[in-house]
C-alpha cells in the first residue's frame, strides 16, 4: 500500500502543478541528489525484450520524470518506491 500511496502523492502533485518536467537520466539524478528527503517513484517494464527504467520525483512543487536503460545511481538518501508502472501523459 505505501508504494501506491506515494505513487497517488506523486499524482497529486502534478495534477496541482499542472507540469511534468521530462529530463535526461543524468539531470534526473542531480535533482535528486539536491533534494533534502527524497522520494522516488521507480517502474521497471520490458517490451520485446528490452529492458526500460522509468523514475518520478517531486522537487518544489514540479514532478520530474526520466526513462533510462538502465538503473540510476540515486545515492543512499533516496527513498525509493518501487511500482508496477509509471505512466505519463503525452
Amino acid at each position: 500500500m505505501h508504494g501506491a500511496a506515494a505513487a497517488a502523492a506523486i499524482a497529486q502533485a502534478v495534477k496541482a502543478s499542472g507540469a511534468i518536467v521530462r529530463m535526461k537520466p543524468d539531470d534526473f539524478a542531480q535533482i535528486v541528489n539536491r533534494a533534502e528527503d527524497p522520494l522516488v517513484v521507480m517502474a521497471v517494464s520490458k517490451v520485446f525484450g528490452k529492458t526500460s527504467y522509468k523514475y518520478i520525483t517531486g522537487y518544489k512543487g514540479l514532478a520530474f520524470y526520466t526513462k533510462s536503460s538502465s538503473q540510476l545511481p540515486l545515492g543512499v538518501r533516496a527513498e525509493l518506491v518501487h511500482a508496477k508502472q509509471i505512466w505519463i501523459p503525452g
